[in-house]
């Protein structure tokens, strides 16, 4: 079954922001499934767009900052 964006629903969704961009921390349920952790970076660009890059590493301050957004998806989880 290929991807349908139209059955992904959002259940939780926060955002710390940061002179580079922002971290993202969501949970997702893709067609009624199981409830899923994501968390996303955004970096901007020369046009201060943001746009999406791999994670990687976590600065401690980003690691800091998103742990209380962590620990309330994992309740609405």
């Amino acid at each position: 079954m290929p991807y349908d964006i139209n059955l992904d629903k959002q259940v939780f969704a926060k955002s710390l922001d940061t002179e580079e961009g922002k971290v993202n921390v969501s949970v997702f349920s893709y067609n009624n499934g199981p409830k899923k952790l994501q968390i996303t970076r955004e970096v901007k660009n020369r046009d201060g767009q943001l746009t999406f890059t791999r994670l990687g590493r976590l600065s401690k301050e980003e690691a800091e900052g998103i742990l209380p957004f962590i620990k309330e998806a994992l309740n609405q989880m």
